[in-house]
């Protein structure tokens, strides 16, 4: 055993002599870039002209028949007026577009139960990202 001993202690002595792993430091990299919106979907975007604070406004992407009723509805979205410009981000499944159908965009704002405006249909012909840029909300009858 006393011959192992100075061999044992030489093993113990370079085991607490190594170097202890640097410990992992925040990476600078900078953060992978999110997509803003997921490759699957589409986006139809714009800024609705003044809806007044407090109503509802209610946006929708629909297929109509030739006597303009809904069909299906491809996607919607609801938010609050502020009173302001309102931008919006509507977001579809482009596989779920119908070929061969009318698809229609549409807003209309709701104020205590009523409707009060609305933005004249707009004809979506692709399944594609679009910005419909500024839209006029018009009386609604």
């Amino acid at each position: 055993m006393r011959p192992l001993l100075p061999l044992l202690l030489a093993a113990l002595l370079a085991a607490c002599a190594s170097e202890k792993p640097a410990p992992k430091l925040p990476s600078t990299a900078p953060a992978p870039k999110v997509e803003a919106t997921p490759a699957y979907l589409r986006e139809i975007s714009g800024v609705l002209q003044v809806p007044p604070a407090g109503s509802e406004v209610e946006i929708a992407l629909m297929s109509v028949d030739a006597r303009d009723r809904p069909q299906r509805l491809l996607g919607s979205l609801t938010l609050k007026g502020n009173g302001g410009p309102l931008p919006f981000r509507l977001l579809f499944n482009p596989e779920a577009f119908p070929r061969g159908e009318r698809v229609e965009f549409r807003a209309r704002a709701i104020q205590s139960g009523r409707l009060i405006l609305k933005v004249r249909p707009q004809l979506i012909l692709q399944p594609e990202n679009q910005s419909l840029g500024p839209l006029q909300m018009v009386p609604a009858p």
